[in-house]
Parts: C-alpha cells; sequence; structure tokens
C-alpha cells in the first residue's frame, strides 16, 4: 500500500528535490556568465571586488551580488587554484550563505564549496569565520583557499593555538579568518575577561560556516568550554581515596554504563565507611553526613575512574600526563582536562602526578556561542539523521546536495557473530582476502585498544597460525554435504591465512590519537591497491582518501626540500603517472573497502566511515561486522538473541546476515541518539539560565570599557546601597523606638567609610527616614567629590572603571561555583514534585541579584576607602601589581591593565584600597611590610616558593 506522502513525493519531489530545483535558475545564471569573466585579465577579476563593495554601499543586498560574485569565484578559482567548482557545489554554496547546512558526501569539495559564501559575505566588511575541527586543518584551509582569496582581493587570517592577542587581533581583522571551535570560544571568554576594549581580539560576530558542523554542534555540545583558575592542592586526598577502591567487590557498587554512573551499594557503603574510619577521613559516623559531602564527591569520582573509565580507549597516559581521547573523533585532546576532580581520580588511578582541581573563571557552550552569530551555516557529510536537533536548537534546516557524479558503493548487509573470537578471525579472513586482490581497505574501529589489538592480530604469525588450526578444526567439523557455503568460506579463509603466513603478515598502517602527527599523510596513502588502514575513527579528518594515493602528498614527502628545476619536474611527473597507474588497479579491484568492526552508538558516525568510500562516482564497497558481545549490541538486550540463535543451530564461525538486522540495529541507535538530544537539549535549557545572566554581565563590562567615565553609575550604586542600609535599619511605618540605629551606625561606617551622628539625628523630633536617608546621600556625594577633586577626573575615571570591573569579574566567578553546586543538588527537587527546571531558574536568579546588591557594596566601599600611595605610584616599568595579578588571563597570563602613567598611579590607589603593596616596597625580613599576599603569589621572604606553601601556611 503506498501512503499519500509517498504519491506526492513521486508527482512533486520531497522538500529537499524543490529546494535544491529552486537554486538550479540562478546556477543557469552562473554559467550564463561563465564566458564574460574567462575574458577578463586577472586584474579586472580583481577590480570586482572593489566594484561590488561600492554596490553595497549604494545599497544593494548580498543576494542582489550573488550570480555574480558565484561566477568572480568560479573564475578566480580556475586561476588560482586549478579548480573549477561543479554546479552542484555552487548549489552547496547558495545553501551555506542562506544559513543552512549543506550535507554533502565526502569528496565532494566542501572545502572549495565554502569560498563561494565566504567571498560573498566578507564584501560586507564584518568579517566571516570559518570553522574547523582541529589546527591543522585550519592552517591547511586558510593557506590553501587564502590563494583564491588573495587573488580576488580579500585579507586572510588564520587562528591556532599558541599565538599571542596581537597576532589574534590581526587575524579577527582579517576579511576571512580560519579557526577551530576552541580557540574561537576560548577568544570570546577571553575577550570577556578584559579591561580595555584594545585589549579585545575578537571585532564580533557575522557569519559563520562551521566545517564537520555535526562533530561541533551536536558531538561537542555536551561538554562547555571553560577557563579555570588552580584551587588547593589537594593531591594527598586523591591518592588516599584511590587506595580504598581497589578492595571493593562488584557487589559493593552498581554501574549503569548507558547513563555513564557509578553508585555505592548499602554493603559498599558500610566498608567504605569503615575504611574512611581508619584513615580518620570520616567525620561524625555517617557517610552522608553533611560534613562528609566534599568526601563523597571524592569517592564517587574515583569509582568511576576505576570502574567506567578505560585507558587507551577514554584516556591515554603520555608520559607523567593523562591526555583525553575524543570518544567521537579518537583524538587526543591535549590540555583538556574532565571536570570537578574526575581527571585528577584519574591521575590517581594512573599513579601521575596530579595537577590541581579548577576553578571557573568563564564558560561557555558551542551551543550558545554559536547562536550568537547574525547567520549561522554548516558543512557535513552526515547531518539529515539530526535534523530535528539542528532546528529545534540552532534554527538550521539540513539540505542534501546532489553528488557530482552517481554513487557506486555497494552497503552490503551486517554480518553478525555470536562471539568476538568468531567476529575478529572473519574481519582477518576479509582483511587478507582484499588485500591479495589489490584492493586498498579501512578498517574502522572504535577505540584505541581494539585497533592495535587488530593491528598486532594482523602482523603476528603466532595469532595467524592460531587462526589456520581454528578454521581446520571448524572444517573438521562440518558433516559431508553439509553446509556447502560455510565449507567454501572455509576452505577459501584457510588459503588466505596461509598465504599471509608465507607472507610473514599483513602489513598495515594504524590511525590513531597516538598517530596524530601522522595522520594526514596516513589518510592520503590509505587508498593504494593493497594497502591496509586500521582507523579509531574518521570523522573531521579532513583528508580524501584517493584511490592510487595522493600525488601532492607524495611529492611532498618524497622530494621535501629539492629545488625546482628539470630534475623536480620530472620526479614529478613520474609519481603523478605512477599514482595514476595505481589508481587504475585500486579501480579494477573494486574501489576503497570500508570494513567496520562495531556500529558505533551514532549513526552519523558509522555513516561518516562508510562515506570514505566511492568518492566522486569511484566504485566501493562497505561492511559491519558485529558481534553479540559489542557494546551496542550487549546494552540494548543480545542475551536472549544469544540463546535463540544456539537454539536455531548456528555454526561456530558462522553468521547471521538479514536486512531485519540492520533496521533493528538502526532502531537501537535511534535510542541512544534520542537520549543524547534529550541529554543536549536538557543541558541546554539549564545553560540558558546562566547564558541570560552572562550575557547582562559581559554587557555591562562593554559598556563599562566604553564608558570614559563612569561616575554616574557610580553614584547610582552608592545610593541604592544607602537606600538598602536604611530600609534595612528602618523598617517602612515603624515607629522611631523600632529604628536600629547603632546597627545602621556601624554599617555607615563600613561601607560608606563615614563616621556620622546618625544617632543624633534619629532622636531630633519628627525625623523620617527618608530625612535620614537624605543626608546620609548628601555626606556620601560630598565625601566622594571631595575624593575625586584630590586625585583628578582622569585617575578618579580609571580608578572607578578598574575597580567595578575587578570587583564585577570577582563576584562572577563565585557565582558561577554556586550556580555549579547549585546545578549539581538541583535535581533532587524531583522527588518533591517539583521542577528542577524552575527550581533552578527561580534560586539562580535570587543569586543573581544577590550578587549585585554584593557589587554595589563592595565597589562603594572600596571607592569611599581608596587614598593615593605616592610610592606605588612612582613604580617603575610597565609590571603589573598584585592586585593586577589577580585578574591576569588565566590563559595566557598577560597584563590587562593600560599601560600608562594614569594606570600605574590607580594601581597604587587600587592596591591601597585593598591592603596590598608593590613587591618592591616589601622588606623579606619584615613580614609587617608585605601587606596582603595573593595565596599563588611567590612568598615575600623570598624562599621561591607560593606564598600559601610557605608563610602563609600559618595565617
Amino acid at each position: 500500500m503506498v501512503s499519500l506522502g509517498g504519491i506526492a513525493r513521486s508527482l512533486f519531489g520531497s522538500a529537499n528535490d524543490r529546494r535544491i530545483k529552486s537554486e538550479r535558475p540562478r546556477v543557469a545564471a552562473i554559467n550564463a556568465l561563465e564566458a564574460e569573466m574567462e575574458a577578463l585579465s586577472d586584474e579586472e577579476l580583481r577590480g570586482k571586488t572593489e566594484a561590488f563593495r561600492e554596490r553595497i554601499k549604494g545599497g544593494e543586498s548580498l543576494d542582489d551580488l550573488l550570480v555574480e560574485a558565484f561566477a568572480v569565484v568560479r573564475e578566480g578559482s580556475k586561476r588560482a587554484l586549478g579548480m573549477r567548482p561543479f554546479d552542484v557545489q555552487l548549489i552547496g554554496g547558495m545553501v551555506l550563505h542562506e544559513g543552512s547546512i549543506a550535507e554533502m558526501r565526502t569528496g565532494e569539495g566542501k572545502t572549495l564549496v565554502a569560498t563561494l559564501p565566504v567571498y560573498l559575505n566578507a564584501l560586507s566588511g564584518k568579517g566571516v569565520h570559518v570553522v574547523t575541527v582541529n589546527d591543522y586543518l585550519a592552517g591547511r584551509d586558510a593557506e590553501w583557499m587564502g590563494k583564491l582569496y588573495q587573488f580576488l582581493g580579500l585579507s586572510v587570517g588564520v587562528i591556532v593555538h599558541g599565538m599571542d592577542d596581537a597576532q589574534r587581533q590581526a587575524a579577527y581583522e582579517c576579511d576571512v579568518t580560519y579557526g577551530t571551535n576552541n580557540e574561537l570560544g576560548f577568544d570570546y571568554l577571553r575577550d570577556n575577561m578584559k579591561y580595555e576594549r584594545a585589549q579585545m581580539v575578537q571585532r564580533g560576530h557575522n557569519f559563520a560556516i562551521v566545517d564537520e558542523v555535526d562533530s561541533i554542534l551536536i558531538d561537542e555540545a555536551r561538554t562547555p568550554l571553560i577557563i579555570s583558575g588552580p584551587l588547593e592542592d589537594r593531591s594527598e586526598l586523591y591518592v588516599q581515596i584511590d587506595t580504598f577502591i581497589p578492595g571493593l567487590v562488584a557487589e559493593d557498587y552498581e554501574i549503569d554504563e548507558k547513563q555513564r554512573s557509578a553508585t555505592f551499594t548499602e554493603e559498599g557503603t558500610e566498608k567504605i565507611e569503615r575504611m574512611l574510619a581508619e584513615a580518620g577521613l570520616l567525620k561524625g559516623e555517617n557517610l552522608y553526613d553533611v560534613e562528609n559531602v566534599s568526601i563523597v564527591h571524592h569517592l564517587n569520582n574515583a569509582l568511576k575512574a576505576h570502574r567506567l573509565f578505560q585507558r587507551d580507549k577514554d584516556y591515554i597516559v603520555k608520559g607523567d600526563d593523562l591526555v583525553i581521547i575524543d570518544e567521537f573523533t579518537g583524538r587526543q585532546m591535549p590540555g583538556r582536562r574532565f571536570s570537578e576532580g574526575l581527571h585528577q581520580a584519574l591521575e590517581a588511578k594512573e599513579k601521575v602526578t596530579i595537577q590541581p582541581e579548577n576553578q571557573t573563571l568563564a564558560s561557555v557552550t558551542f551551543q550558545n556561542y554559536f547562536r550568537m552569530y547574525d547567520k549561522l551555516a554548516g558543512m557535513t557529510g552526515t547531518a539529515a539523521t539530526e535534523a530535528e536537533e539542528f532546528g529545534n536548537i540552532y534554527g538550521l534546516g539540513v539540505v542534501e546536495i546532489p553528488t557530482n557524479l552517481p554513487v557506486k558503493r555497494i552497503d552490503e548487509d551486517d554480518e553478525v557473530y555470536r562471539t568476538v573470537e568468531e567476529k575478529y578471525d572473519a574481519v582477518v579472513i576479509d582483511i587478507i582476502d582484499a588485500q591479495q586482490r589489490k584492493q586498498p581497505v579501512l578498517v574502522g574501529t572504535t577505540s584505541i585498544e581494539k585497533s592495535e589489538m587488530l593491528a598486532r592480530m594482523l602482523g603476528d604469525k603466532k595469532f595467524l597460525k592460531a587462526l589456520r588450526d581454528r578454521l581446520q578444526g571448524r572444517l573438521d567439523a562440518l558433516k559431508e554435504g553439509k553446509e556447502p557455503e560455510l565449507r567454501q568460506w572455509l576452505e577459501e579463509g584457510l588459503a588466505h591465512v596461509d598465504r599471509a603466513i608465507k607472507n610473514g603478515g599483513v602489513t598495515h598502517e594504524v590511525l590513531n590519537a597516538r598517530q596524530h602527527e601522522r595522520e594526514a599523510f596516513i589518510v592520503a596513502q590509505a587508498g593504494v591497491p593493497g594497502a591496509v588502514t586500521i582507523a579509531t575513527n574518521m570523522a573531521g579528518r579532513g583528508t580524501d582518501i584517493k584511490l592510487g594515493g595522493n600525488a601532492e602528498m607524495r611529492v611532498a614527502q618524497e622530494l621535501g626540500d629539492m629545488p625546482q628545476g628539470p630534475d623536480r619536474d620530472a620526479k614529478e611527473k613520474a609519481i603523478e603517472a605512477e599514482v595514476e597507474k595505481l589508481k587504475q588497479e585500486a579501480l579494477d579491484a573494486g574501489g576503497l573497502y570500508v570494513l567496520a568492526t562495531e556500529r558505533h552508538e551514532s549513526r552519523r558516525i558509522d555513516n561518516q566511515l562508510r562515506g570514505r568510500s566511492g568518492r566522486q562516482g569511484d566504485p566501493g564497497r562497505s561492511k559491519f561486522y558485529l558481534s553479540l558481545a559489542d557494546d551496542l549490541m550487549r546494552i540494548f538486550g543480545s542475551d536472549r538473541m544469544d540463546g535463540m540463535l544456539q537454539k536455531l543451530g548456528l555454526k561456530e564461525g558462522e553468521a547471521i546476515v538479514h536486512p531485519w538486522i540492520n533496521k533493528a540495529l538502526e532502531k537501537a541507535q535511534k535510542k541512544v541518539e534520542a537520549r543524547n538530544f534529550d541529554i543536549r537539549k536538557n543541558l541546554l535549557k539549564f545553560d540558558d539560565v546562566m547564558n541570560d545572566q552572562r550575557t547582562v554581565v559581559f554587557e555591562q563590562r562593554l559598556e563599562l570599557m566604553d564608558g570614559v567615565n563612569v561616575a554616574e553609575t557610580v553614584a547610582e550604586m552608592r545610593h541604592e546601597v544607602i537606600e538598602t542600609l536604611v530600609t534595612d535599619h528602618i523598617p517602612e511605618k515603624a515607629y522611631a523606638e523600632q529604628w536600629d540605629v547603632e546597627g545602621l551606625k556601624e554599617e555607615v561606617v563600613k561601607s560608606l567609610n563615614l563616621d556620622l551622628p546618625v544617632d543624633e539625628w534619629a532622636a531630633e523630633e519628627g525625623i523620617a527616614e527618608d530625612d535620614i536617608l537624605e543626608r546620609l546621600r548628601e555626606a556620601a556625594d560630598k565625601a566622594a567629590s571631595e575624593r575625586a577633586e584630590r586625585f583628578g577626573p582622569e585617575i578618579m575615571a580609571y580608578v572607578e572603571k578598574s575597580i567595578i570591573l575587578q570587583t564585577l569579574d570577582h563576584l562572577w566567578r563565585e557565582h558561577l561555583v554556586n550556580l555549579d553546586h547549585l546545578r549539581s543538588v538541583i535535581g533532587f527537587r524531583g522527588y518533591g514534585q517539583r521542577d528542577p527546571l524552575q527550581e533552578y531558574k527561580s534560586e539562580a536568579f535570587e543569586l543573581f541579584q544577590s550578587m549585585l546588591t554584593n557589587l554595589r557594596k563592595v565597589v562603594t566601599a572600596q571607592l569611599m576607602r581608596v587614598e593615593i600611595v605616592q610610592e606605588a605610584a612612582q613604580a617603575p616599568g610597565p609590571e603589573a601589581p598584585p592586585m593586577q595579578a589577580q585578574h591576569a588571563d588565566p590563559v595566557t597570563g598577560e597584563n590587562e591593565m593600560a599601560d600608562n602613567g594614569a594606570a600605574r598611579t590607580a594601581a597604587g590607589i587600587i592596591a591601597a584600597a585593598t591592603g596590598q603593596v608593590a613587591p618592591e616596597e616589601r622588606n623579606p625580613d619584615d613580614p609587617n611590610t608585605w601587606g596582603k599576599v595573593g595565596r599563588n603569589e611567590a612568598c615575600p621572604c623570598g624562599s621561591g616558593k607560593k606564598f600559601k606553601h610557605c608563610h602563609g601556611a600559618f595565617v
């Protein structure tokens, strides 16, 4: 029975088909301009850029210019890069310009497609960001596509790790800026910790094209970007707690692999309590007493570290460092750490140096960062499966772009085996068979551990001999005339394995996080006939697997620094001819064979792997090998299936192959994806609460930085503090006898630094609270005015701005910690039939209001006390005083204060207000001259230790 939707699609095409069709007239218009563009000289073609800019100033929109601009880019690409964008690539460019996601198959030229909308949108002069998943791709694409942009008169910059602020500023000022999602996000956070607008590196968020958009906006959306600073060193506690876990047995805890959680059972809790009591770490009698909250947190992390996180799958140990492995790409992520003490628990488990825990100074999720752009677009080979999430969270539609040539890849049904051993036996035989037929093979694994295990199998003659013996045993067990297909497969397998043993094993390359530096070369040569490449994951690799190998990569590798000349030209032609010959061999063997050893929990990751084969109309095939012990099968109830298969008489080494299996697995993957979507959606709801507050704080900072004089803001703060003081101590409609006059007088001294006769005022006949309020205002305004006159307007303006910004930053960081704590416990409100999200919104708002009240109070108190310290004002050089160091950029450590005379004088004033002393004024032998010393500063006594580990230990 045909559905009405099916009939409509057959008559009118799908919504996607109609979208593609609607772009065809503009493609025809661009093609019609090709001859005209070809007739232009290089200079005339470049001159089009300035002409377009003038037309935009004259009121034309970017849409008005699209056809001509795309025609210019196509011609420029032919001249600068030697590549002519296909018609389907023009459509991809239009989809990106319209702020949608272009789903394009691997090998269809996404990197070149991006140049079309990037050029068009860069004409506005507001800057365009092209976002990649790693520094290598950012640098490569900026250099490669930069030839085209520069040919057309646009400037190109690239943001990579390790650049200083001046370099970043220059890159962001360019018309086109390439960078990774991490670097762009961190620059945004760092910009909002600066104290001068001139120190900020980003100039706005106009238009971004995100490459591998599913990897960045979905896979990585669960982890926010965090800039943090170290807390107190608690490494001894981590080591102590870690010693308890190995003594636990399976009955002492419960593991939930789906939720990635670990909890202690009653027996486990009792055992842990005894261990803690013996170690002197238990306060009171019960582990779950309030005093033991921190210990429980450490214990839960230690249990997770030992029972949920696996070495070489979730992380690797590199020297004395523990480096996270990205679960989606299999890449190392140096510098990134698990939060909330989990990383320290893993370091204790692996007996490496435990780095101090960090406090969050600033954070943002990719979801909220990328939603700041006025226009956002993305490219990937796999987005359709997540179209709902892209639409709901980012407002992005997904458009599938047709391939330039028909796809010839054959996607075979999955093969499911009962045991892991049987699965890997079949995998090894299939790899040997393909290699002997000269078919290049890309083998997909889900972890480093499994990729290295398979590599050992292929290269170990002992394993191959054991495999031969197993195959022979299974063959001998078959009755004559029975199972002819299985018999034939076993006989062919024996012959393949014998040849591999004779050849000394199977030659192969391993591509995983350990091979990060060589990955581009390994991927580029994975299409050579007979090549076997074992890859942890192929998401966002950014380098095509070309059949026959990559000629450019071979030239760079083999000829290296060989000077230009006839000899080099001859060798380049020889390499190109050899690659062409090898390509034909690989095509004759059936193209690239993608062989996956497991299903990932996300269909997108499987599709990314599959998509490596069959590029640009090449032939290819793909197959997934599974066992009932695989994570996805095991978690989704393979026990019943195992019993059923044994009853049905499935022979050892025999596989089930049926389209129904594929459908069942697809349903299981959809369940996991739906759960992950719910997690991300829920995270976003909570993060949106903080994002609203972050937006307010960051906008306030910008207004303060831009304001030349913030005296009005300071006066408003002072008046609000006074109003609060009066309201708190003189309740509305209360009798004079009920007034807390003494309390008010004390608070006036604390908050305003004024000793006023409040008690005398209150004793006056007929005085009202409004009269007292007015007198306090006048006295405070007068004192502030006198102080401003003494300092001079320039210095006072600087002091006010600096103190507000520094206090705001300090309180905001404390507020982030409070929100983290609130977030960790708010879920329990659900047991009381209350919505945790609504409770979080309500309490987060109260905390925010409390922070703002505290801000007004602290700023007013500091500004009413500041005095000029002449000695500090004469301090030589641009070095920041201690107070400034507390607010330095936590990532780069650079000075964020203005380097001028007024700034240095003001720094002295701030030091005086906060009880700090300039380093050169401290006498190492006299602690009385040190003033207030930061906990992480070098101890003024000259020991070389941090203050907290030296004299500060006794404070």
